[in-house]
């Protein structure tokens, strides 16, 4: 078992979100960074950042315990690229179109980052053991 509160402010860090703490707290305990077989309970809908992050370790289940409709009159989180009422919108779009300035520097050595993992793990392209969608 693991847990954590938020720690945003305590920290200065704005991945300290709680479900990303207790994330890497289970993870580092199991020796894995996959969630499989676990159900990780939440205060509310989880932000892009921890939901990407529930995503990439798969737990059998999320369960929250609040909506940001219920939430909304008590707080709200609105800087300048993020908002949690157009993020997911904001988040589907090609990289181009997004709010956040990003540009693409192409650098034809980046791909053999990759290229050096592939063959570091016998050809595989995958992470063994990792669940996978199909």
């Amino acid at each position: 078992m693991a847990e954590s509160p938020n720690k945003v402010a305590q920290t200065g860090d704005p991945t300290a979100h709680a479900e990303i703490l207790a994330i890497r707290e289970a993870c580092t305990a199991l020796g894995t960074e996959h969630l499989t077989g676990a159900t990780v309970y939440i205060l509310a809908l989880p932000c892009p950042m921890c939901l990407g992050a529930l995503y990439y370790c798969s737990p059998d289940e999320v369960v929250f315990l609040t909506t940001r409709d219920a939430y909304e009159p008590h707080y709200v989180d609105d800087r300048r690229y993020f908002e949690l009422n157009t993020f997911y919108d904001e988040f589907g779009k090609p990289w181009d179109q997004r709010r956040l300035p990003m540009r693409h520097a192409p650098h034809e050595d980046a791909v053999g980052v990759y290229r050096l993992w592939q063959e570091r793990n016998g050809g595989e392209r995958r992470v063994a053991g990792a669940p996978t969608g199909g």
